[in-house]
Formats: structure tokens, sequence, C-alpha cells
């Protein structure tokens, strides 16, 4: 090994480990700050263990949204992908007897579906993602109060292994290890990043552009699929809710990507999603055990991450933001 290479390396090295202590020091503040002002009910082993399952639910589902806004594309359809996602998977696992099978299988087919919904629109009618999922979400909150008839969807008891150590662990870490093999072994992570980085250019070296997006969005739906059966396995029930209500389950796993984006510089953007996670959810139940009011923890909690991004990611001179 030659030393320029060599020296590359230790430079990705010292990187990685500047993002690992940045992800640390996050966690142990937080946990400070709200120890410090509530020691008696927060932040005990027990509390951080249910706070780090919980953060789960939504690092998932994070991990596979990274794939789209990579490119720099945004989908306002995450709710309602993961409401509808939990309800297929809630009827194929008791209504038609299918067990776990049911659950998984049709929790994930049903997310990837909605992502090549997704995808297909926006390529098609190239109008802004945003716009696109955003019209889409009105539909999937339908068709999903069609498969509820209206009723809230409970997983029965025997089915909720997920919802709980050790299985919620195992699944998040297969999704964890697919999304790693995919974006740092595969072609579809190379021309991820490709895409990413100037799409003009991407096209110019041969690359399908249209199709890897409309492939981020699948992979993306795959991800929201498995986070749906987490989540309904975890609170054992999901409700159809229409008029864009769903839209309020897209904030903490785009709180979480947004980690993921802010460290990439790092080579650790998987890693920061999980870590980001588990900060968003020790701040949320901190303000729980202050007993603030939900406005104010938004409000507190959109500055807390406007501030961790800030100074997480810094814009080299002559840089556009985009």
């Amino acid at each position: 090994m030659n030393s320029n290479t060599t020296a590359q390396t230790d430079k990705k090295l010292t990187g990685q480990t500047k993002g690992y202590l940045i992800l640390v020091l996050l966690v142990i503040g937080s946990w400070a700050i709200f120890k410090i002002v509530t020691p008696g009910n927060f932040g005990s082993p027990a509390n951080m263990l249910s706070y780090f399952q919980a953060s789960l639910l939504a690092a998932v589902g994070a991990m596979g949204f990274y794939f789209v806004m990579v490119m720099g594309m945004f989908d306002f359809s995450i709710g309602a992908n993961i409401m509808l996602s939990a309800i297929v998977g809630c009827v194929c696992a008791s209504r038609f007897g299918l067990g776990y099978f049911g659950l998984i299988v049709g929790s994930i087919l049903c997310g990837a579906t909605v992502g090549l919904l997704n995808g297909f629109f926006y390529v098609k009618l190239r109008i802004p993602s945003m716009i696109v999922t955003t019209g889409l979400a009105l539909i999937y909150e339908s068709v999903a109060n069609f498969f509820a008839g209206g009723s809230s969807q409970v997983l029965p008891t025997e089915l909720r292994a997920f919802g709980q150590m050790p299985m919620n662990i195992i699944l998040a870490a297969a999704a964890f290890v697919a999304a790693y093999f995919l974006l740092n072994y595969t072609k579809i992570g190379t021309y991820t990043y490709a895409i990413g980085s100037n799409e003009f250019v991407a096209k110019n070296m041969g690359i399908n552009v249209n199709k890897y997006k409309v492939l981020a969005f699948i992979l993306s739906g795959a991800f929201l699929g498995t986070m749906a059966v987490l989540t309904i396995s975890y609170s054992s029930s999901m409700l159809a809710v229409t008029g864009m209500a769903s839209m309020s389950r897209n904030f903490v796993p785009t709180m979480g990507c947004f980690f993921g984006m802010a460290f990439k510089k790092y080579g650790m953007p998987l890693q920061s999603i999980i870590f980001g996670e588990f900060v968003i959810n020790i701040i949320f139940f901190g303000f729980i055990a202050l007993g603030a009011p939900t406005a104010i923890q938004d409000v507190i909690t959109g500055l807390a991450l406007l501030i961790i991004i800030t100074l997480t990611t810094r814009v080299d001179k002559g840089e556009i933001v985009k």
C-alpha cells in the first residue's frame, strides 16, 4: 500500500471517528440535560432501553427514505405508506389467517408498491416529488380506510413478537444490513450517490436516472413497510385517518434522515440515522418527563434539530445550498 492510499485511509478513519464522537456526545448531552432537570422519572437504564427500542421504528423507515433524499427528492406520503402497509399486513395476518408471513410480506410488498407508484408518477408527470407524493398520500389514506373498514385494525396478541425484544432488534438489524449492503456494495448505491451528486453528469455517464429514481422510491417503500411491521407490533393497532392526518407520521423518520444527510461527509449516514433517532427520542421523552405541552415539545424539538444540523453541517465557500 503506497503512502497516498495510507493517508486517505487514515483520513477516512479519522473522519468516521469524529462523526461517532459527535453522535455519542449528542446522546450523552441530551440525556444529561433532562436527567439534571428531571432526575426522578427520566433516563434510567430501563428507560434508555425503551427509548432506544422506540427509536428503531423510525430508524428503519429513515434508512429507506435516505435513498430518496440523497437523490434530492422528497416524499410526503411516508405516513400514509406506513399506515396503509400496517393495515394491509394486519389484514393479511389476521383476517386471511396468514400469521407472521402475511404480516411481514403483506406490509413490505404494500410499502414497495406504494414506492413504485410514487416513483412512476414522479418520473412520468415530471413535476416536483413533494407535489406528487402529497396528492398520492390522499389516495393512500382513502385506500387504507377502505381496507380498515372505517375501524381500527388490531394485531392479535400472538402476532406481536416484533414489538418487543429481541425480535424488534433482529428485524431492525436485518434492515440495517440490507441498507448498508445496497449503499456500499451494489450499483444501486453507487448510482444513488452519483445521481445525488450531479444528475446531469450521471446521465452523461450512461446511468438510467429515471430507473434508479423509481428504484429509490421502491426501496424506500419497502423499508417503510418494514417500519410498519414494527409500528403495529409495538402499538398493537393502526387507525386509518384521512385529510392528510397521516403526515404527522412523516416527522420523525424525516428528522432521522436529516442526520444521515448531515453525517454523510463522515462516511456513516446509516449509523448516524440510528444515533439521530435515538437523540430525537431522548428529547421527546425528556419533554414528556417534564410534563411540557405538546406544542412546546414540537417547537423546542424543531429548534434542537436546526441547531444540531447547523453545527454538524459545514457549507464550503461557493457551494450551492439546495
